[in-house]
């Protein structure tokens, strides 16, 4: 070590963790490019599997909040996650709830709408699957070495801020890596004086209106007859706002940030940014965007309009179903 090293001053300390999540988050960070490098630069890396050989008992080594910033991914889906959420929360002085999962439940959030008996059939008896003797995890199990243990699968799976005390949100399936770039730049600028962190609890590398505010797909209020997939249209127009051609959209209900990427290519968005800022529930807020556009007072045809939408639970709560006021179905609520 050169006298210089031995004088400079330790870095803060960084994290990253992937819970019950796909793994893209980790990738978006990688995708920032160079921007990586002021990472290293300003942190020293403490802990994060996915890039560096870290052990838990290395975490659980260090002083309490000596992680200056923890970046958790992914939602809490069984004793591992949640016993990380905790430790991590400890070690941590600012705890990221990063991305969809960990903000909203994400993908893995529909999974509440059945039982863990259900979830392990889809997993172990589907026609993909070769299981002739229908085995199911065993949480522990007796071998000549010992006892061998998984984590126990919990039967509702909770957002980061259901099971510790979160300081920032950053939502995106994933977070888009400019986004990104400009919270590291932030943190960095605060290291060196030269910026106020948000008030806690704020959502961070988001905007605060909608995707529709975004896009620039004209809105004309028209009235629809009818509500389809995008693949079922002859024609679309790519100048006119999706919604308001019958296809179901969910850029009224979702925050900005993304920069309205999937409607300025022809695709719906699907509300991976999540509520809009002020939204309660934003599956109830969606419904009253798609009500609004419905050209009809007849229940009957009301009610056949909205059979354009073959499933109302994964289009209305896609990423936000654990975080909703309806959170979960009885299956999995009897077993929690």
């Amino acid at each position: 070590m050169s006298q210089n090293d031995q004088n400079s001053p330790e870095k803060p300390k960084f994290a990253m963790y992937w819970a019950a999540a796909c793994g893209g988050c980790e990738i978006a960070v990688l995708n920032i490019g160079e921007k990586i490098l002021d990472v290293d630069a300003h942190f020293d890396v403490a802990f994060w599997p996915v890039a560096m050989d870290a052990k838990v008992k290395d975490v659980e080594a260090l002083p309490d909040k000596s992680i200056l910033l923890t970046l958790f991914n992914g939602g809490i889906r069984h004793e591992e996650n949640e016993h990380m959420a905790r430790l991590l929360r400890q070690k941590s002085q600012l705890l990221v709830a990063f991305g969809s999962c960990a903000v909203e439940g994400c993908i893995p959030g529909l999974a509440n709408l059945s039982s863990i008996h259900d979830v392990f059939n889809a997993a172990y008896e589907s026609v993909s699957t070769d299981n002739p003797q229908h085995l199911r995890p065993q949480y522990s199990y007796q071998v000549p070495e010992g006892t061998l243990t998984i984590p126990v699968f919990n039967p509702v799976l909770r957002t980061l801020d259901q099971v510790v005390d979160v300081d920032y949100f950053m939502p995106g399936c994933p977070p888009e890596s400019h986004q990104i770039a400009a919270v590291i730049d932030l943190v960095i600028q605060v290291l060196q004086g030269q910026a106020e962190l948000p008030p806690k609890g704020a959502v961070i590398g988001a905007g605060d209106a909608t995707v529709c505010e975004e896009c620039p797909r004209t809105r004309n209020v028209k009235k629809i007859t009818r509500l389809v997939r995008i693949h079922q249209m002859a024609e679309v127009d790519p100048d006119v706002c999706l919604l308001e051609q019958g296809i179901l959209c969910n850029g009224p209900a979702t925050r900005s940030g993304c920069g309205a990427l999937c409607p300025q290519v022809g695709a719906v968005c699907v509300g991976c940014y999540g509520p809009a800022a002020g939204v309660v529930d934003y599956g109830a807020r969606l419904m009253t965007a798609v009500a609004s556009v419905i050209d009809s007072q007849e229940p009957d045809e009301i009610e056949a309009i909205l059979d354009g939408i073959p499933d109302p639970a994964g289009s209305f709560y896609r990423f936000t179903l654990a975080h909703s006021l309806l959170r979960a179905a009885k299956p999995a609520l009897n077993h929690a």
